[in-house]
């Protein structure tokens, strides 16, 4: 890949999707990880001046928050910084309080869906964090999730899947590596450890139960185990429903 000719391509996109929407900027939000961080850059190309960078720390690792303000200052793009743990505890607390049928919930399931369910509350509270600050500063939200995330559905729905664009959506993990050294990122923040950050010593390779290596090689054509073929399959096929608009019983019909 041509990583200059990508990336100019992409920011005349994401110029012309602003122009079509009739926004004026864009409102990232920036973890520290790579895929954010050339998120911003590519923002900061297509609305110089008039990109925010938003870190939305929820009981993270203040590493995260250090690896993020350094990416921001690398771009040198306005930030804000909102610790959404208050928010998130607090919906938490309401959620165990609201129990009026006098029922345990968590008696009918297994607390690593509980467990799952409250890490999707993060990146859901990150994404009504962003949009409102697009709403007031008519903006888009700009994501940050790459192809290889997209294809499998590894994104959390109406979370980080809750964007305006995707300008990394035909980029698998590596070329999102080549355009971050093209662009001149610090070394280990290209090479950070994938995380969503739900919860401590989380991994995405982990999670999905997949290397990114061969994901991305799947994705382009290149001979990888079978198991990892099923594997993709099927983790494309459970996802479907995140890359879909809500079905409707008519849908598909004529008339």
């Amino acid at each position: 890949m041509d990583a200059a000719k990508k990336a100019s391509e992409i920011v005349e996109w994401m110029r012309e999707a602003g122009s079509r929407a009739g926004t004026d900027g864009a409102v990232v939000g920036v973890s520290g990880g790579v895929d954010s961080a050339v998120t911003l850059m590519l923002s900061c190309r297509a609305w110089p001046g008039k990109t925010l960078g938003l870190v939305l720390p929820c009981h993270s690792d203040p590493k995260d928050v250090e690896d993020a303000l350094r990416v921001i200052r690398f771009a040198g793009c306005e930030y804000r910084v909102i610790d959404l743990s208050p928010a998130y505890d607090l919906l938490v607390a309401s959620f165990d309080a609201a129990d009026p049928s006098g029922l345990d919930l968590w008696d009918r399931a297994s607390l690593d869906r509980q467990k799952l369910a409250r890490a999707n509350l993060k990146p859901r509270l990150r994404m009504l964090t962003l949009y409102y600050h697009a709403n007031a500063l008519n903006r888009l939200v700009v994501g940050t999730g790459n192809r290889s995330e997209i294809y499998v559905g590894y994104f959390t729905k109406y979370g980080d899947g809750g964007v305006d664009i995707l300008p990394l959506g035909d980029l698998v993990k590596r070329e999102v590596k080549d355009m971050a050294r093209y662009f001149g990122l610090p070394e280990d923040i290209v090479e950070r450890v994938p995380s969503a950050g739900l919860w401590p010593d989380q991994t995405d390779e982990g999670e999905m139960g997949v290397e990114y290596r061969h994901l991305d090689g799947y994705l382009r054509g290149e001979p990888v185990p079978p198991e990892v073929v099923r594997k993709v399959e099927e983790m494309h096929q459970r996802s479907a429903h995140k890359r879909q608009m809500p079905a409707t019983p008519g849908c598909g019909r004529g008339g």
